[in-house]
């Protein structure tokens, strides 16, 4: 007989270390009813939540925020799945880089910090859409967010590739997802559709199974319409609001179980034209102190807030068309730039009353960095790469057709006309019943005339010869992700208006300007073409080295005007000088070549230069312009209405 094998002393352990560690089958995030409390593995559990979008933040950078919130005194991190983020076109699908959202809850797990997930399908989030996809409307009679056979089909779709892939996640089966919000502010929406909600609800329980929470969150005047039988119902609002009324409202939907509050605003969003939004530390903390007296459980919104790149950002529409700005630092605790602020310092005070907080060092601030002026170089008017922005040629038609209607999701596109007859004198050129979705550039044979605007009335007047050359260019501002919320076409939605007289037989060029600077863009065939005064929508360009290691920094574009910004073809998003409040881009320290390497900024300035053409980096934000009047949107121009106080609660 062979001798029997002695065990070594880690196999031997094994057995113990199987009852220590906590195992799939003993998992378990529930409501403890009873108690007005949740349990977490049976023990009494309180969750001190913040809000991180990872489709905000550069993926190298998601670690440093998420080990910040942690170090904060935070236990969990709240986010949302964008759909359009992932599904760009029906059927398909992108998980990756960036948008590797389960690369993004690991990082969550390796920080010791629990999830609550909210996918949607509509998110607001102030994101393009609410997070829908714009192809959604390529069905022009499509009813968002309701029972429409068309609108469940592509959530259905949806849903059916995700959440199977959040099913490991989930705590239960040993991921840290401890809850699931279905919709967002359902009660918000004008549709009130109790049979779409249903729906959304047995779809999660049949992939995802009965044992994870599933929530609501409403402000407290949507939750009448957005709560429903079976879903764990939250409240949101903000430090200025009634917290004892509104919980006790809160109890007429869910009798039992804890408090919470699902999105405690830390500051808010700015819109182009108005004033940069802060709250006060000293609100923001009493607020929470008094949740967490009564045993709440909260989520501050946001807890670090990050940026709008490219196109990403949505709009409201409170009367009038509110763009959001491109800085999506919200006044939170972890500035946009990461970095660790008083009310960050205040409120882990506040939590540390309560809980336990890590022991160490909170990160110091990261370097940040001055470049500059530096001069850019006129390369040419958009109209002169009209064949590399739209290689496959234009789209005819007799009337204008839609972004949506030609499958231009984001960003430019061209229409143009010919005047069938000389136009001598100035005429009035206008497009009626607000046809404009959202800004229009007007070109006449390549001078530029003025711009048109979405809820606007310009006075505009074009003269030119006949046979001559109309362009418009139009730009998406980000479509509507709250407020009205009905389907946000985008583009000429009506037919332009010379005099008295209809422009009709368009041509549309759906631009593509991202690959064009990425890839295509032919510097050494404009040399020769270069005008030598811009017009209207122009590249200007220049590269500039980094010696040393860099750093984080802010662009800053003294004297220009609106457009967009690329940075070693990254798109770092829009910039409107001229009507603020933000008059700088972050620029995170990783998008840029350090140590002698060479970078290159490209700017599309859409409608006048300064007479220096110079940008800077400069070491810090200026997200408040004080060089400009709070700018009100109205379509008049004898009345303007005067600016609107912003409402806390709800969005």
């Amino acid at each position: 007989m062979a001798p029997r094998k002695r065990l070594s002393l880690p196999v031997l352990l094994l057995p113990l270390l199987s009852l220590l560690l906590p195992q799939a089958d003993n998992r378990s995030f529930i409501v403890d009813r009873i108690n007005d409390r949740f349990l977490l593995d049976g023990a009494p559990f309180r969750y001190v939540s913040g809000s991180l979008h990872y489709f905000r933040v550069p993926r190298v950078l998601w670690a440093d925020r998420l080990f910040k919130m942690r170090m904060s005194g935070l236990n969990t991190v709240q986010f949302y799945v964008p759909w359009n983020y992932h599904e760009p076109e029906p059927g398909v699908y992108n998980f990756n880089g960036s948008r590797d959202l389960f690369a993004f809850l690991k990082e969550a797990s390796l920080a010791n910090l629990l999830v609550i997930l909210r996918p949607g399908p509509y998110i607001c989030a102030e994101w393009d859409m609410g997070g829908l996809p714009a192809w959604l409307l390529q069905k022009p009679e499509i009813n968002l967010r309701t029972s429409d056979p068309d609108f469940l089909a592509a959530v259905d779709s949806w849903f059916k590739v995700l959440l199977p892939k959040l099913y490991p996640w989930l705590y239960h089966n040993g991921g840290n997802i401890i809850s699931i919000q279905v919709e967002n502010e359902y009660g918000s929406y004008r549709a009130c559709d109790v049979n779409y909600m249903k729906h959304l609800a047995g779809l999660f329980r049949a992939l995802l199974g009965d044992r994870i929470l599933l929530f609501t969150t409403d402000g407290p005047e949507g939750l009448r319409c957005g709560s429903l039988q079976g879903l764990y119902t939250t409240v949101d609002f903000g430090p200025a609001d009634n917290m004892t009324k509104i919980f006790a409202l809160l109890r007429n939907y869910e009798p039992h179980g804890p408090l919470v509050n699902s999105e405690y605003y830390t500051g808010w969003l700015d819109y182009w034209g108005q004033n940069h939004s802060t709250r006060s530390v000293l609100a923001v903390t009493r607020g929470l102190e008094n949740m967490l007296k009564l045993g709440a459980s909260v989520n501050m919104y946001m807890f670090h807030g990050g940026t709008n790149f490219g196109y990403w950002n949505g709009a409201d529409e409170k009367g009038r068309f509110l763009p959001i700005t491109t800085s999506y630092d919200y006044d939170a605790p972890i500035s946009e730039a990461g970095d660790l602020t008083p009310k960050l310092f205040a409120l882990r005070n506040v939590i540390s009353e309560f809980q336990e907080i890590p022991l160490g060092p909170l990160p110091p601030p990261s370097p940040k960095m001055m470049l500059g002026p530096l001069t850019l170089h006129l390369d040419g008017d958009l109209l002169a790469f009209l064949d590399f922005l739209c290689p496959q040629g234009p789209i005819h038609s007799i009337l204008p057709l839609s972004f949506e209607a030609v499958k231009q999701d984001h960003g430019f596109m061209l229409y143009r006309t010919f005047l069938p007859y000389p136009i001598p004198e100035p005429t009035q050129f206008w497009v009626p019943n607000n046809g404009v979705h959202d800004r229009a550039y007007v070109m006449v044979d390549g001078v530029f005339h003025g711009v048109l605007e979405r809820n606007m009335k310009h006075q505009l007047f074009l003269t030119g010869k006949g046979g001559a050359k109309l362009d418009i260019l139009l730009e998406n501002m980000g479509r509507l992700s709250f407020g009205s919320n009905s389907s946000d076409f985008k583009g000429l939605l009506e037919p332009p208006v010379l005099g008295q007289m209809v422009l009709t037989q368009w041509l549309m060029f759906p631009l593509n300007v991202d690959k064009l600077v990425k890839w295509w863009f032919p510097l050494h065939l404009m040399k020769s073409t270069r005008p030598q005064t811009p017009s209207g929508p122009t590249f200007y360009s220049t590269t500039f080295p980094i010696f040393g290691e860099g750093g984080d920094t802010f662009l800053f574009l003294p004297g220009w005007t609106k457009g967009q910004v690329w940075i070693n073809g990254f798109n770092l998003g829009r910039y409107w000088t001229k009507r603020g409040p933000q008059q700088t881009l972050y620029v995170p320290r990783p998008l840029l070549f350090s140590r002698g390497g060479l970078n290159k900024i490209t700017l599309l300035e859409l409608e006048s230069v300064p007479l220096q053409p110079q940008i800077q980096f400069v070491d810090r934000p200026i997200l408040n312009s004080t060089s400009h009047k709070t700018f009100v949107y109205s379509l008049s121009v004898e009345t303007p209405s005067a600016p609107e106080p912003m409402e806390l609660s709800g969005h």
